[in-house]
């Protein structure tokens, strides 16, 4: 249980950081911005928050029980 709500915490930040950066979650907006970043360590952030979010979500490893 505890796995699944640090997936579900990497996610959601995740979540709210791309909508920070490019004010949408959608696809096509994020992926035609993305040249236009105002700081290239956000989207590193971005994917690190993202990946904690799988790795948690399906329990791999690292944390993995």
């Amino acid at each position: 249980m505890l796995v699944n709500r640090v997936g579900d915490i990497g996610l959601v930040l995740g979540m709210f950081a791309i909508f920070k950066e490019f004010g949408s979650l959608e696809f096509s907006t994020v992926f035609s911005t993305v040249n236009e970043v105002s700081q290239p360590n956000s989207i590193a952030l971005i994917c690190i928050l993202l990946l904690i979010g799988a790795v948690g979500k399906s329990a791999q490893l690292g944390l993995h029980t």
